[in-house]
């Protein structure tokens, strides 16, 4: 029987011969793209596969994950000073509005303070007691050497004096504490709250002819921006992996194109409770005041990993509920093989299992042998 069929066969082969040249291309039966020999896929030299697949080895690298998180822009509180009056007193005059741009030692406002007058008044005494206390101890010491003077008065007028001295350095401690917050106008009860560094105002919490009766309430608030912090929302399972000193990398939709680079100063040990997330500050440099307090962002931290096998997403063949890829076991000879996938980094994959390094995969064409 296989005897006739091949006889068969030939007779057939030899009809478009003697039909002429018009039917030749029909002679030859066209080569297979690869043959399934029992699971490996091999590519015979005929094929077109061998131009269209792309094998390469993979290797295992070091490469720090990539970990983004939204964020939003802060002032610094190291950078954050409230301005009080050390003193109450009536607000004269404000010489700053709401986002002005201010001067270390710069006047901010004018206030009419009676506590002013009575702590100059109260510096102005202590020092004429300290100074008559003085003259009494230097009399009583003079006339104690005389012998002309009892011990229990030259004892009380150095007690005396003691007191006065201590009353003096009181008053002027006092006024030496107001004096950093103030430049005071001679004898006047009117004195000027100076700023204590450079920076914006923030906020403003007063107006001329307001009484500031509370010497701990803030009557404005100055920031300098100079210094600013990112606050990232991280997820919570990523959390543990954003730790203090970490680099960041932050764009901002509102300025496109550029990109800011910062160092993680803190993250919270406790969730928000909304958002289930955790704040990790960034410390920015802003010396061009181009970031804007409550800015958006998104925060892109270097995290660093151990080394694993990466390779390139063209590689991966889904396969069901698997990620498969194509293994060379010899020459044009693949075999296909489950991997676990880790993290995506752009246009490569780690690898978990299932590849080690100086394995050859296909990495382009895949899929035209993924049946």
């Amino acid at each position: 029987m296989l005897f006739r069929f091949r006889h068969v066969l030939a007779a057939l082969t030899l009809l478009p011969l003697l039909g002429g040249c018009s039917h030749a291309s029909q002679s030859h039966e066209a080569a297979p793209a690869f043959v399934d020999d029992h699971g490996t896929l091999r590519v015979p030299a005929s094929s077109p596969l061998r131009s269209r697949l792309k094998v390469q080895a993979v290797a295992a690298r070091d490469l720090p994950h990539a970990l983004s998180a939204p964020a939003s822009v802060e002032a610094d509180p190291t950078h954050t000073l409230n301005i009080t009056a050390p003193l109450t007193g009536r607000i004269l005059e404000l010489k700053v509005r709401l986002g002005d741009h201010v001067k270390r030692g710069q006047v901010l406002a004018v206030i009419a303070s009676g506590d002013y007058a009575q702590a100059m008044a109260d510096q102005q005494k202590a020092v004429d007691a300290l100074a008559l206390a003085r003259t009494a101890l230097d009399r009583a010491e003079g006339v104690e050497q005389a012998g002309g003077s009892a011990q229990k008065d030259l004892e009380a007028a150095r007690s005396a004096f003691v007191q006065a001295r201590a009353e003096r350095d009181r008053a002027q401690a006092r006024l030496g504490a107001i004096a950093g917050a103030i430049v005071p106008h001679g004898g006047d009860r009117r004195m000027d709250i100076v700023s204590p560094t450079d920076g914006s105002v923030s906020a403003l919490n007063v107006a001329v002819g307001a009484f500031a009766n509370d010497p701990t309430a803030a009557l404005m608030t100055i920031t300098d921006l100079a210094h600013v912090w990112v606050t990232a929302n991280v997820a919570e399972d990523e959390a543990s992996r954003i730790v203090p000193g970490l680099p960041a990398d932050i764009v901002l939709p509102g300025l496109p194109g550029r990109h800011v680079h910062g160092t993680v100063q803190s993250v919270n040990d406790v969730l928000d409770a909304d958002s289930r997330r955790v704040k990790a500050r960034i410390a920015v440099s802003n010396a061009d005041d181009a970031l804007k307090v409550n800015m958006f962002a998104t925060a892109t931290f270097a995290v660093p990993e151990p080394k694993a096998v990466l390779v390139p997403q063209s590689a991966l063949l889904m396969n069901n509920d698997s990620v498969t890829v194509f293994v060379e076991v010899s020459p044009w000879a693949f075999r296909r093989r489950v991997v676990q996938l880790g993290a995506d980094e752009g246009e490569q994959s780690r690898i978990v299992s299932g590849l080690k390094a100086g394995d050859r995969v296909v990495v382009a064409g895949g899929v035209l042998i993924n049946d």
